[in-house]
């Protein structure tokens, strides 16, 4: 269980899936998934998160009992020889979540926010674990079909308190909630961009602050950049404006230089507070 956030925390992100955007099928066995888990943690990992379905725009989804068998040995597996690492589990589906729990994850991260399997709000109370509600406009199949909003910062926001009371009357307590604007998911490049530039109105709300712009192709458009694993540098200025916004949390594929991001970011942040 992750303590109090005071320090901005890495999540390391670590998909055994064959279809990820930027790194399907590169971690698809325990032992090469183990392999990045100490690499990542290494580097200055807090958490990694474990996910067995892919949430790319366009991927469809993964039966449960395939995520299951993708997800709990590379869990069990990293917490017998990574005890002091944090394990999320990045599903939508409490059967998922279940499992992942019994085998050692300590969090969940759930894309959906709830919505997907409203189950996975009662599970999190049960278990007294720490879960990620995250904002998306329809499913990881639908959700660049066209998104539009009003007013992004305003509409995600309201609807992230929306599943933060949704939690409260599951049974979650406070200080298990953490709160993702979903960048990417059912966004379009000037959404993103506008979220990102109100990191601040999420922070306000007085949770912990998830932010996810790890490799994602809107960063790519505006650096000319077709490959995802290039946009290393674009994902670390996020996590520095992220830092000094409040953000307390950032799930990147490449953890050193993001951890290197958030220390410099933190500091400069930490000298500010001073004056």
């Amino acid at each position: 269980m992750l303590g109090s956030f005071e320090k901005p925390l890495i999540m390391g992100i670590l998909n055994v899936t064959p279809d990820s955007f930027s790194d399907g099928g590169k971690y698809a066995t325990v032992d090469a998934a183990m392999l990045q888990a100490e690499r990542m943690s290494a580097d200055g990992a807090d958490i990694v998160d474990i996910g067995g379905e892919s949430t790319r725009p366009g991927a469809d989804p993964v039966p449960v009992a395939e995520q299951i068998r993708r997800v709990v040995p590379v869990i069990e597996a990293v917490r017998g020889r990574l005890p002091g690492l944090s394990i999320s589990i990045d599903t939508t589906s409490s059967e998922v979540a279940e499992a992942a729990l019994q085998a050692g994850a300590d969090m969940i991260n759930d894309v959906s926010g709830g919505t997907g399997d409203p189950g996975i709000l009662t599970l999190a109370a049960r278990r007294d674990a720490q879960i990620v509600l995250m904002h998306s406009q329809g499913t990881p199949k639908t959700m660049q079909d066209n998104p539009y909003y009003d007013d992004v910062v305003g509409e995600v926001r309201s609807i992230l308190q929306g599943r933060v009371e949704a939690a409260l009357q599951a049974g979650i307590k406070r200080e298990r909630i953490i709160l993702d604007p979903g960048i990417g998911f059912g966004k379009r490049k000037r959404d993103n961009l506008d979220l990102l530039a109100h990191l601040d109105a999420f922070v306000e709300l007085g949770y912990p602050v998830l932010l996810g712009t790890s490799r994602k192709r809107f960063m790519g458009s505006l650096c000319n950049v077709r490959e995802p694993a290039e946009l290393v540098t674009a994902t670390a200025v996020t996590t520095a404006l992220g830092v000094m916004a409040g953000v307390k949390l950032f799930r990147v594929h490449d953890v050193k230089e993001n951890r290197q991001a958030a220390d410099v970011a933190w500091a400069i942040r930490q000298s500010r507070a001073r004056r």
